[in-house]
């Protein structure tokens, strides 16, 4: 029986939990944001980690912009990835996504300057990156990021979520080293139906979380990660 998350918090401790089992050296743990970051937040204090932001933005269908026809990933050369089947359902078509792909951008640029204030991006090379959001649907979002990520040679890649359908899993699975899921219901229904509260994260709340991160870094933080993750 599936069960509901109370809140991004609580969904993010649970999966914490699971986490921290594969005891992973030198973490770091990727943030979609928005509704990532808190479940995100959790997960790295279990394991003492540091947070950074996966840089990313859907991109909705016409009509329906809950519906990700494909997804923009900000980078050295930013990653555009498309489902050409849903854009023909939806009529998607190039002259549209061009368009949508260029306000993404602008989003992106935007956030970052809010959220990162300057901040460095978190070395990947070499070490364990784990992915986390606040569920997935379609899978078309996190798919984009995980190929961004991989370019950049982590020694282990781990996709981390609360909830998802077990189809987008079965897909992602080939696409990580790892998978934890906590919950994959068979009869689907949109992310938000699986929270009891489920508010929209503010920007606000992406800038303290990341605020909060770096209290529990020290130098050597990252070289530590899967000893304190024994720890929990």
């Amino acid at each position: 029986m599936t069960e509901s998350y109370l809140n991004r918090t609580q969904a993010g401790r649970r999966l914490a939990e699971r986490v921290a089992t594969l005891r992973l050296p030198m973490p770091v743990v990727m943030a979609l944001p928005r509704g990532g970051v808190p479940v995100a937040l959790e997960v790295a204090r279990a394991l003492r980690a540091p947070v950074d932001l996966a840089m990313v933005r859907k991109i909705g269908a016409p009509g329906q912009p809950e519906l990700a026809v494909g997804a923009v990933v900000d980078g050295d050369r930013h990653e555009v990835l498309l489902d050409e089947h849903l854009m023909a359902a939806t009529g998607a078509d190039r002259a549209y996504i061009d368009g949508q792909v260029r306000q993404a951008l602008q989003e992106i640029e935007r956030r970052r300057g809010i959220y990162l204030r300057g901040r460095r991006p978190t070395p990947l090379y070499g070490r364990s990156v784990v992915v986390v959001d606040d569920g997935i649907a379609t899978g078309t979002t996190v798919k984009a990021v995980l190929r961004a990520l991989r370019r950049m040679e982590p020694a282990q890649l781990v996709l981390a979520v609360p909830v998802a359908p077990p189809e987008a899993i079965a897909e992602l699975k080939t696409q990580v080293d790892a998978v934890v899921c906590l919950q994959q219901p068979e009869c689907f229904h949109a992310v938000g139906a699986y929270y009891d509260d489920f508010t929209q994260v503010g920007d606000e709340e992406v800038v303290r979380a990341l605020d909060e991160a770096e209290t529990w870094l020290q130098p050597d933080a990252g070289a530590s990660g899967a000893a304190a993750a024994a720890d929990v």
